[in-house]
């Protein structure tokens, strides 16, 4: 099996989760705390370019930053580089676990989802 990133929150159950499901399916994983260290703009961009999705999957809309920064009614109206900016200045702003082998990512955790992308890498 392949080595795999993940930006992901120890204390977080969909974390834990994804990593024990990622570790069972035989993966060797290189763990990055979000908080402590979130990913620069630069990785941002290429995660968001590689997964596909468009860049406000990649918000915690449930969290508690997302909340106090008050993004519900702004994100809509910053730049890309301005959110891009912001993901990687706040952590906790970042939707996760993100799992990436380098080509692929996926954001979050679902066990079809996993499946899917992470089976056979």
């Amino acid at each position: 099996m392949s080595q795999l990133k993940v930006y992901q929150y120890p204390k977080c159950g969909t974390c834990r989760s994804a990593v024990k499901w990622l570790k069972e399916a035989g993966h060797e994983l290189e763990l990055q705390h979000i908080a402590e260290q979130p990913p620069t703009v630069a990785e941002l961009r290429k995660l968001v370019a590689d997964s596909g999705l468009p860049l406000k999957k990649f918000f915690n809309t449930s969290g508690e930053v997302y909340k106090e920064l008050g993004l519900k009614d702004k994100l809509a109206s910053l730049s890309e580089e301005e959110q891009l900016e912001l993901l990687s200045q706040h952590g906790m702003l970042i939707k996760r676990p993100i799992v990436t082998d380098g080509k692929k990512v996926t954001v979050g955790f679902k066990e079809e989802q996993y499946s899917e992308a992470w089976s056979n890498a």
